[in-house]
């Protein structure tokens, strides 16, 4: 590979200041073609080592500008950039951030313009590289980067941003993980896959092993045949999976010198908590924000424990407690809290200063009166969308005052709502009170950022935790103490072993739990896991040691937030040597790449701080959620190719014969499907007086009258669309009439599924319906504004007609652009879920496979899948019969309903209908 000749390296300089997960290449169509684009992961033992290389070439007659765009995750470190630019490498140097800055001034000093990083969504941040390229030359760039996969509510999570925004000829993703502690499941998660997409991934797993790959081809990238040269492929694609864990909690892992110690105990009891929620509510915070702290509030006092204590605290120009004393979480009290969060309103300025103190106080009021459950946590969680106007505003006495009253004897919370906030002033509350922040982004779903929050700290199992390591063994180890370990979580230590180290490496874990003392011990012979490590397919080599070393680093700068300056000196220089040692772009150092002679532009890359967003113009996060246009040929239905939702192989009904044909040949309704369109009461009530009418003549009719009525009444869709058991095509279409309030729709514990629903007669739809699956451990909740997913306590918000396609061991769940979720696989009933908009707009609920329902199925629609008998027809008038379900009697009536099961505009049908 070529280097730079002396001469065409003077030219102008990049300087990338720092980054971090996937790519996207900006071009002209037809003159830019990007005709390679691969991604290529490897996760060893939760470090995962990521190479995209883009290949491009201008097609064009003319010198083209070509940009590089990225998206990467903001905890991700890049390590190497470079450009191949007709054969001639142009590599990238890590620099300390200052000297850097001096060739980028320099540059700017000759009138050449600059380029930033800035943050794009919620985890990730956006970097660019531009260069002109001459007419049919090639070009190379190559971006590398690592990350440490952290557990979050029971599962590592790796992001990738998949946007080429043209066709590419060869496009292949391809994600390795080895886990030598054993993969317990694993699944994926995109935002932009279709059907004809899925058939391009593939994945493969073992015990400790797994492969993921996709590789699409043209004609499964293009949207639609009209579109032939857009992309579907813009949006994240996502693996998660977790570990299998041993007795002891945890797992050491070895490898070419260096160790790490992951530390994630399951099976112990959650320590009680005593919780104070000091809630904003400033002027500022009124409308949505205040809306949604009410509704996060709510659902978090719903998840307290029995054995938990808690309190509110909320505050403007003053701070006003609820009670005057921690209350224990009975049903009472809690619900008590709830009407007392609902009624929260929003006005007057922000005393920070004194809310925090008021909470301390109350704490420390409790434990002198001994109203402390013995072992347990004391948490204080704040939320606030502001700045502190009213009391003492001084950030730095603010942060003094609460550190001086917490004394070591409490954790503190911060939720930055908004981009209104210090963020930096935050952070240092926090982390000088064994806390941590976190930023709330204003978005729909911003009560469910606040309910995750709570989630990771709602579940303490363990308190001052350490690590121990025989001295004579290890050296360089990473933070080895930590005040609090939470539920779904987990610690990792890592350090370098001693060139003389035993055989055998073994370490202690202590730490408290509720009412005792407890150690772990693990072993781990060093030979066999040097060993395990060996395989060059799955893993990239001395990543250990460059996992030790983004750790120290990561570790080392958070340090800096709340240390003194003469000691944060000396931590920012062990961190610039890391970085500078181990070629990390970190906020302490640069990147500075070389481009062709005579380009003249450079650009500067900062990686964004978290408290440096502050008054820009920041992506609320609209990122982790979006969509564009799905190709037409894409199936609305789960599992298989065809849109169309006949409900084939259902079994034979329970009782005596089936309900009979749905259309015999003396009704006057057609027995094929035609598009809606609105039949006026005056025409069904002639074709109902008709003899039988072939299907040419009753169509005619029917349009020809239509067009005479010019406010004709729309038939309407009935709440539920059930298929019928049996070889019959018929439908039973269910109307709630009478069903007001949460109802228990379909219950089957053989299947392992739940679905409930809140039905609003007045306005005849949904308002929510709800489906629980057992296994895997899966909640879906349906409002007319979203759809939150559920998992592990984890819970994600999708907005409705979006695309989505989540893989998980036994279920598939699917989105597509008209708004129908799909809950499926092989041996289970379909579930879908729809955003209707057509007349009766609202939920609906659509069901597929019902043959497989066992006969424990239950609820308002599930008894219908029990022992059913239809009376015979009414000779006076056959539109009438009597449905029998589990010894009660319903009436049936034949009418014309809209099928809305494949989505607007509907179809008209001819169905068996149902009042309940």
């Amino acid at each position: 590979m070529k280097t730079p000749a002396p001469g065409r390296a003077r030219g102008i300089v990049l300087v990338l200041l720092s980054l971090a997960t996937l790519q996207t290449l900006r071009a002209q169509k037809n003159d830019i073609d990007i005709y390679s684009l691969t991604v290529d992961s490897r996760v060893s033992s939760r470090f995962a080592h990521t190479v995209v290389t883009s290949r491009v070439v201008n097609k064009a007659s003319t010198l083209q500008e070509v940009t590089f765009q990225m998206e990467l995750p903001k905890k991700a470190f890049i390590t190497n950039f470079s450009m191949i630019i007709d054969g001639v490498t142009y590599p990238g140097n890590i620099k300390e951030k200052a000297a850097a800055q001096e060739q980028y001034s320099a540059a700017v000093e000759r009138g050449e313009s600059a380029g930033l990083v800035k943050a794009t969504g919620r985890k990730t941040e956006q970097f660019q590289v531009s260069v002109s390229v001459a007419p049919a030359a090639k070009i190379t760039f190559e971006l590398v980067y690592e990350e440490l996969l952290v557990r979050h509510l029971g599962a590592y999570e790796l992001l990738l941003k998949v946007q080429p925004q043209q066709l590419v000829k060869h496009l292949q993703m391809d994600i390795y993980i080895f886990e030598p502690q054993g993969i317990s499941f694993l699944e994926t998660e995109s935002t932009f896959m279709t059907n004809e997409l899925a058939e391009a991934l593939t994945t493969s797993q073992n015990k400790t092993k797994a492969h993921v790959r996709f590789k699409p081809m043209l004609s499964q990238q293009q949207k639609s045949p009209e579109q032939q040269q857009d992309t579907v492929l813009d949006g994240n694609f996502i693996v998660r999976y977790d570990v299998d864990r041993t007795v002891s909690g945890g797992s050491i892992q070895i490898e070419n010198g260096y160790f790490v110690h992951y530390f994630a105990p399951e099976h112990l009891a959650t320590i009680p908590k005593n919780v104070i929620f000091v809630i904003d509510k400033s002027g500022s915070m009124s409308g949505r924000k205040i809306q949604q702290t009410r509704e996060a509030l709510i659902k978090i006092l719903g998840d307290l424990g029995p054995r938990d204590q808690f309190n509110l605290i909320s505050f403007s120009g003053e701070a006003t407690p609820w009670k005057p004393q921690l209350v224990a979480a009975s049903a009472e009290n809690v619900n008590e809290a709830k009407s007392y969060a609902t009624a929260i309103q929003a006005q007057g300025g922000t005393n920070i200063n004194d809310a925090i103190l008021m909470a301390v106080q109350l704490l420390e009021r409790a434990n002198r009166e001994e109203l402390l459950p013995a072992g347990s946590v004391t948490l204080i969680i704040l939320l606030t969308d502001g700045d502190p106007t009213v009391g003492e505003t001084n950030p730095s006495k603010i942060q003094k005052n609460v550190q001086e009253a917490i004394d070591g004897q409490h954790s503190l919370f911060c939720l930055g709502f908004g981009f209104d906030v210090s963020y930096a002033f935050l952070e240092k509350l926090a982390l000088d009170n064994g806390g941590l922040a976190r930023r709330i982004y204003e978005d729909s779903d911003s009560a469910l950022q606040l309910q995750d929050f709570y989630q990771e700290v709602a579940n303490p199992l363990m308190t001052s935790v350490a690590f121990e390591y025989p001295s004579n063994t290890v050296e360089a180890v990473t933070q080895d103490a930590f005040r609090l370990f939470f539920k779904g979580s987990e610690l990792v230590v890592a350090g370098k072993l001693r060139n003389q180290s035993p055989d055998v490496f073994s370490a202690k874990v202590r730490g408290q739990l509720h009412m005792e003392n407890i150690t772990f011990v693990t072993e781990s012979r060093v030979a066999e896991q040097e060993e395990a490590f060996w395989s060059p397919r799955y893993i990239f080599h001395s990543f250990m040691e460059r996992l030790w070393a983004y750790l120290t680093i990561q570790q080392l700068l958070e340090q800096t937030v709340s240390t003194l300056d003469a000691e944060k000196q000396a931590l920012e220089a062990r961190a610039l040597n890391l970085s500078l040692s181990y070629s990390f772009v970190t906020p302490l150092t640069s990147m500075v790449i070389t481009k062709p002679e005579g380009q003249e532009q450079s650009q500067v890359a900062e990686k964004p701080v978290e408290n440096e967003n502050r008054h820009r113009n920041v992506h609320s996060g609209h990122t982790l959620f979006r969509y564009h246009p799905l190709g037409g040929k894409a199936s609305r239905v789960s599992g298989g190719s065809s849109a169309d939702l006949v409900f084939s192989k259902r079994r034979g009904w329970r009782g005596q014969g089936p309900p009979g044909p749905l259309h015999p040949p003396h009704l006057p309704y057609p027995p094929h499907r035609t598009p809606w369109r609105p039949t006026p009461p005056d025409v069904i009530s002639r074709l109902s007086a008709t003899s039988f009418l072939d299907e040419h003549d009753m169509d005619l009719r029917i349009k020809e009258t239509t067009t005479a009525s010019p406010h004709p009444a729309p038939i309407q869709p009935p709440s539920v669309i059930l298929p019928l058991p049996g070889q019959s095509v018929d439908r039973l279409c269910v109307d709630l009439k009478h069903s007001q309030g949460s109802t228990n729709l379909l219950s089957d514990p053989g299947q392992g599924i739940e679905v409930t629903g809140h039905y609003e007669t007045e306005k005849a739809h949904f308002s929510w319906i709800e489906v629980t699956v057992k296994k895997p451990q899966l909640q879906v909740r349906a409002s007319p504004e979203h759809v939150v997913v559920t998992r592990n306590r984890r819970s994600s918000a999708y907005k409705w007609k979006k695309t989505l396609y989540l893989m998980m061991p036994g279920l598939k769940m699917t989105m597509d652009k008209a708004g129908l979720l799909l809950l499926s696989s092989p041996d289970r009933v379909t579930i879908g879920l729809l955003s209707w908009d057509g007349p009766g707009a609202g939920l609906r609920l659509l069901l597929r496979d019902t043959d497989r329902f066992s006969s424990h199925v239950s609820g308002t629609l599930g008894q219908f899948y029990q022992d059913v008998l239809w009376e015979p027809l009414a000779a006076a008038d056959d539109s009438k019969r009597t449905l029998r379900v589990q010894g009660h009697d319903h009436s049936a009536t034949r009418e014309l309903k809209l099928d809305y099961q494949e989505g607007p505009p509907g179809m008209e049908i001819s169905c068996w209908s149902v009042e309940l």
